[in-house]
């Protein structure tokens, strides 16, 4: 590269933000992630990396400007040539090598971690499932969502994070998973809890009802005479292990759900029928 601002295709007036647009728009165009194979636009992409590194720098692009380090970012010799450096008071020819390999390392600088938040439905968070993410590059990627994966959990894609300024590898993209809420299913660990409701005829006599579950509607039986909160255990319909163990449960707690139009004969069937006091029953008076 022997004129890093013709690489970035500024002129050498160029402000700071000019030339970073500059070198943003290049190496999206010419990254090899994108041009798979193509030689001259990874030629483009490391002319323009290494563009940026000098110019990018102010001190760096002042040096250059004033013609004290070349396109390299290397120091340039005086006009009496190297013999007379060992005559130049306070000079160490460790400086020279030192800013030579400091300029390689920078070179190599990894690209910058980038976050993003993501909103999953319940039941692929509980399952595992993919979710689309869309990138600040513009690009859409799928993230994988482990079975059993949490609300607030982070997952890491690596190299999907920022571009490295100096050709170095880029960052990585954190992901912050966000469990939406289910109108039916909550969890506690691994177990799967659903208020399932029953008509009061169906608590009476018991019968057979249908019941949402993570994998789809099941049939249960309820024993005759159910009162509300009573709970049945679906074994191994909860939340699978990440690990490869057993499956969770799903607990079903029965609730009684009467009419809700006013219905004359319930209440005078209620009224013959009172029994016991439940409270005094409970132990609660």
């Amino acid at each position: 590269m022997h004129d890093p601002y013709a690489a970035l295709g500024c002129p050498r007036d160029a402000d700071g933000d000019t030339l970073k647009r500059a070198y943003r728009r290049l190496v999206k165009e010419n990254h090899p992630d994108r041009n798979p194979g193509d030689a001259a636009a990874e030629a483009r992409f490391k002319q323009a990396a290494a563009a940026w590194d000098l110019l990018g720098d102010p001190e760096k692009r002042a040096r250059f400007d004033r013609g004290e380090i070349d396109a390299q970012g290397r120091e340039r010799p005086p006009v009496g040539g190297f013999g007379n450096f060992g005559s130049h008071a306070g000079f160490d020819p460790g400086d020279l090598f030192g800013d030579i390999f400091s300029g390689f390392r920078n070179r190599s600088r990894r690209g910058a971690d980038m976050r993003y938040r993501v909103s999953v439905p319940f039941i692929d968070a509980a399952k595992g499932g993919t979710v689309r993410l869309r990138l600040k590059s513009g690009r859409t990627v799928a993230v994988s969502l482990p079975p059993a994966t949490e609300d607030g959990a982070r997952l890491r894609l690596a190299g999907r994070g920022e571009l490295s300024p100096s050709g170095g590898p880029p960052g990585d993209a954190e992901v912050e998973v966000s469990v939406a809420p289910h109108p039916w299913f909550r969890r506690e660990g691994r177990t799967i809890l659903v208020d399932l409701p029953v008509s009061l005829a169906e608590a009476v006599r018991g019968g057979k009802v249908r019941a949402p579950t993570l994998d789809g509607p099941v049939t249960v039986q309820v024993a005759p005479m159910t009162s509300s909160g009573a709970r049945l255990r679906l074994k191994g319909r909860g939340v699978p292990d990440p690990a490869g163990g057993p499956r969770g449960d799903q607990i079903l707690r029965v609730m009684i759900q009467l009419p809700r139009d006013p219905d004359p004969g319930l209440a005078d069937a209620a009224k013959d029928r009172a029994g016991a006091d439940p409270r005094v029953e409970a132990g609660m008076a």
